[in-house]
């Protein structure tokens, strides 16, 4: 029995495993926490101990498969990520056996979905945020059928799996008591899976392309993070970047390039960007091509010279002298003034020390080396957007900020007609890493029916119009440049509008069942 009960939980942890992108086949994610359900039940009676253990199985299974990747970048970070994350998982779905112990088997189910929900928008927003699982992402690779993600967002998504696969889990619990298919819930099984999908062709088909589009030219300059990146002066960069822009017979309104291109460490001084030299050759050199605006990354700082003036985000660099770092993106024009954005949604780790006025004082500002500056950077509260010379709206959305999706809606209510990405996936080299972080951006191109010019470093670099369909790519450790059409749009939709409605009702459920259950006995 034993051997079976570690069978059930392996069981789940390979389904969704192999259910994650890119390269895993989707549909298992549909029964994939069916065997789990099903172990819960037969030892519900038994230690949460162990029902915590069993499912803290089936999650370390889930993270490893989906996430190994991340030992490109540490060791360590890799353990971390793998081993927390795995431990709020089973730590929600404990609490869920917790709660079927005291109620009924509808309000027990509610609340499993409310809870994980609850959970993921949790792990969008504290300081360990780190929502890669999220449920609703598995859908990256399959955008015919979640077009519906425009009114729902991702927890749409993970609302859907969950349904799902609690149906499933009924319909395996009725075979293996009555030795026999029940027909009703395996109707009701279908249906729940198939018409979201019908739904979501609908909403393709009717998708019409857009009416203005802009021209754009996204470089792809494929320098190594680890060894020659940081090494770089930026008036050196400026002179790679000139032969890329160069190669290019065609004029383009925008150029792309990603994510702290202009790397030179720690940056230029912020309050002093406008009149430095790097400025002045680079806007000589757009007027000189018909002036393009050119969107980049690149690294700013701040001093402070007293304690009273300095950030919670600023780094003690020696006596009484503070540092603000700034992982940031700017727009240029030969004739505007240099627009700048800084990135607010930090890797933890590497750019940022979680709940640092409690750790500092015991680990120092010890963060994981990639390359560049290593402290933790600061941020700024607003989603601003960028406005080229020809009065086009731009996000400007730096790397990891790209798999928070109504943090991207703030860009759109701000007026954003498109979306940029900037990013540099070079740490994780040829693996997963890079192929999911482009898979989900064709999420938030669902979500806020906005087309996406995404630059990376080393790749894949991307078109992605409004329906989520990768129109051009450059594949991953290439240099050059993609030159196309990017649409543009003025729609608000219903996500956009009114975000994660979702996970507002399922925290209501939530606490509501939770106080419920506390004050009920156990009905064994």
């Amino acid at each position: 029995m034993k051997k079976k009960q570690f069978l059930y939980s392996i069981l789940s942890g390979l389904l969704l495993g192999l259910s994650w992108p890119t390269y895993g086949f989707t549909i298992l994610i549909f029964i994939s926490f069916v065997p789990l359900l099903f172990l819960e039940k037969i030892i519900r009676k038994e230690s949460l101990i162990k029902i915590f253990l069993f499912s803290y199985l089936s999650f370390f299974i889930w993270n490893s498969i989906a996430t190994w990747w991340l030992v490109y970048s540490t060791f360590f970070g890799m353990s971390f990520a793998i081993i927390v994350n795995s431990l709020l998982m089973a730590t929600v779905f404990t609490s869920y056996s917790f709660v079927s112990r005291k109620l009924t088997n509808k309000l027990s189910v509610i609340y499993w979905l409310s809870a994980w929900i609850v959970f993921e928008k949790f792990h969008l927003n504290w300081d360990f945020s780190w929502p890669w699982l999220n449920l609703g992402n598995v859908f990256s690779e399959k955008i015919l059928w979640i077009q519906w993600y425009e009114y729902t967002g991702v927890f749409g998504g993970t609302l859907w799996v969950l349904i799902v696969n609690y149906l499933f889990f009924i319909l395996f619990q009725l075979w293996k008591e009555n030795h026999k298919i029940d027909n009703k819930f395996l109707s009701y099984s279908i249906l729940s899976l198939s018409i979201p999908v019908l739904i979501s062709m609908l909403i393709f088909n009717n998708q019409n392309e857009s009416d203005n589009y802009i021209k754009a030219s996204i470089i792809q300059p494929n320098i190594d993070p680890y060894k020659e990146k940081y090494g770089k002066t930026n008036i050196s960069i400026i002179e790679d970047f000139k032969k890329l822009v160069n190669s290019n017979n065609d004029s383009f309104e925008i150029i792309i390039a990603p994510e702290t291109y202009f790397s030179e460490s720690p940056g230029y001084p912020i309050n002093k960007f406008e009149e430095n030299p790097f400025l002045i050759i680079l806007k000589d050199y757009l007027n000189k091509k018909n002036n393009p605006n050119l969107l980049s990354g690149i690294q700013f700082y701040k001093l402070y010279y007293s304690s009273k003036n300095k950030t919670k985000s600023s780094n003690l660099i020696k006596d009484s002298v503070w540092i603000d770092v700034y992982n940031s993106s700017f727009l240029i024009s030969s004739n505007q003034k240099p627009q700048i954005y800084h990135k607010s949604k930090l890797v933890v780790g590497v750019e940022n020390m979680p709940y640092k006025n409690i750790l500092e004082p015991l680990l120092g500002n010890t963060l994981l080396n990639l390359g560049g500056t290593v402290s933790t950077r600061a941020t700024q509260d607003k989603r601003e957007i960028f406005k080229l010379n020809n009065g086009t709206k731009v996000a400007p959305i730096i790397c990891y900020e790209s798999v928070y999706g109504e943090y991207v809606t703030q860009y759109v209510r701000n007026g954003a007609q498109f979306l940029a990405i900037i990013t540099n996936d070079g740490w994780w080299s040829e693996s997963q890493g890079y192929r999911q972080h482009l898979s989900y951006a064709k999420i938030r191109s669902i979500e806020t029916r906005r087309s996406i010019a995404r630059s990376a470093n080393t790749g894949s670099s991307a078109i992605i119009n409004k329906k989520g369909e990768i129109i051009k790519k450059l594949e991953y450790n290439k240099r050059g440049t993609l030159n196309g059409n990017i649409g543009l749009s003025n729609h608000i939709t219903f996500y956009v509008k009114y975000g994660d409605i979702i996970y507002r009702f399922s925290l209501f459920f939530f606490i509501i069942i939770l106080l419920f259950s506390f004050s009920k006995k156990k009905k064994y």
